[in-house]
């Protein structure tokens, strides 16, 4: 199991990054490692990724959700897979954004890539993406406001 952390300044009030993250099926537009997302229900989503060219596809649930706050996610199958974005208001106006992932790397590049941090990087870069996509102002746009707490379900990387 490998566990990534990493955070971000934005430059928007914490309801626009959080809505913007609540865009699921946006994700490809900034992230290059995601192919296709499909959020199939309120709390369910199929993914499509390609991480170093090998594509994969597996269904998430969402185990916790509230506004403008967090949002934690696990894998219902392989690759296992569970995170946590939480999003904080900076004095300044922006919004403090910080992620874990606890995943298990498969395979030889994914397992050495774990192993020297290089997954920790590509948070970090991830994250600076979402950065600049969500301070465009013609991508923000509502997000989805209601919540969700699965009784029983793992911690997503609390």
């Amino acid at each position: 199991m490998s566990t990534v952390e990493a955070e971000a300044m934005v430059d928007v009030p914490v309801r626009v990054a959080y809505d913007q993250w609540t865009q699921f099926e946006d994700f490809p537009k900034f992230l290059p490692g995601i192919d296709e997302v499909t959020q199939v229900s309120e709390t369910e989503l199929h993914w499509v990724i390609s991480p170093a060219g090998v594509t994969r596809e597996y269904d998430a649930v969402i185990t916790e959700q509230v506004p403008d706050q967090v949002i934690a996610w696990q894998s219902i199958d392989q690759p296992h897979q569970a995170g946590r974005v939480t999003f904080e208001s900076a004095a300044d106006g922006g919004t403090r954004v910080r992620l874990r992932l606890d995943w298990t790397p498969e395979g030889l590049t994914e397992k050495t890539g774990a192993a020297i941090g290089a997954d920790s990087i590509l948070a970090k870069v991830d994250l600076a993406k979402f950065k600049s996509y969500v301070e465009d102002p013609t991508h923000q746009s509502e997000g989805w406001r209601g919540e969700i707490h699965t009784e029983g379900a793992a911690d997503g990387g609390r």
